[in-house]
């Protein structure tokens, strides 16, 4: 197994630099379920942020390249049932992906609510709103 920079994925997500995206798909397109491309919570969060930031990918495309990390077996993805159920909250709500990502962290961690000071993150992803 080895591991994924978030700019690795990037790079083969986004096809926008012709020598780092050749490699990054020559890379991806090599590992195999015996031999598979790991993938942290932290480089989920970075993609998540790039692609929305700096390419305007639509909540839509976002949902997509999540879900096909998530489904290919030559990836391994840390957390993927939390990353699972962050997505699907994401997905239902208007709520931002890294903080549905930190909520059900913090659920599935066993906290009984995440405290924030965040209105949005309070009214759209379950949070509790410090006072």
């Amino acid at each position: 197994m080895i591991g994924l920079d978030t700019n690795v994925l990037v790079r083969y997500v986004a096809q926008d630099d012709a020598k780092q995206s050749l490699k990054a798909t020559r890379l991806i397109e090599s590992l195999s379920a015996d031999a598979p491309g790991y993938v942290s919570i932290v480089s989920i969060i970075e993609l998540v942020w790039v692609l929305t930031g700096c390419y305007e990918s639509t909540k839509g495309e976002i949902c997509e390249v999540l879900e096909t990390l998530l489904r290919t077996k030559e990836i391994v993805v840390a957390h993927a049932d939390t990353v699972w159920k962050a997505l699907r909250l994401f997905k239902e709500g208007k709520a931002d992906f890294a903080d549905c990502l930190i909520e059900r962290s913090a659920n599935e961690a066993g906290c009984s609510y995440t405290a924030t000071f965040d209105r949005d993150a309070a009214k759209y992803s379950g949070m509790k709103l410090v006072e």
